[in-house]
């Protein structure tokens, strides 16, 4: 299973923003899913994910990963509006699975709170990784 970045942050729903938990409002982030997550759902077939200019909310259900196995809600792990969609994956969404934490960012979103958020350390640990 890949390494998971230090310096980001998780969501117990297996979401990550590329920034440390403690002093991200107002900034903007990119959000994806984990290794962990992508290792549960295989490969990854098509992503509905937020619109540029949408508001989204800690926890609350923003878009969804269809994979060949199941179909996942995406949660958003922090508040805030959508700045930007990742038009790259659109059409290679294998790019999800080949690189979570890099090139297969989902969105980014500048932060007005942020979510309940753990450590690398954290997320590994109550992950069994």
């Amino acid at each position: 299973m890949a390494n998971l970045p230090s310096d980001f942050s998780y969501s117990e729903d297996h979401e990550w923003i590329n920034a440390a938990a403690d002093s991200v409002v107002g900034s903007t982030v990119r959000v994806g899913i984990t290794s962990v997550a992508t290792d549960r759902l295989g490969e990854v077939v098509f992503a509905e994910l937020p619109a540029v200019g949408d508001t989204v909310d800690h926890g609350e259900t923003c878009g969804e990963v269809e994979s060949t196995k199941s179909v996942s809600d995406l949660y958003s792990p922090v508040s805030g509006t959508v700045d930007a969609v990742n038009e790259e994956i659109d059409g290679n969404f294998e790019i999800i699975n080949k690189d979570p934490f890099g090139e297969g960012w989902l969105f980014e979103v500048t932060i007005s709170a942020a979510g309940p958020l753990m450590t690398a350390d954290e997320y590994a640990s109550s992950n069994g990784v």
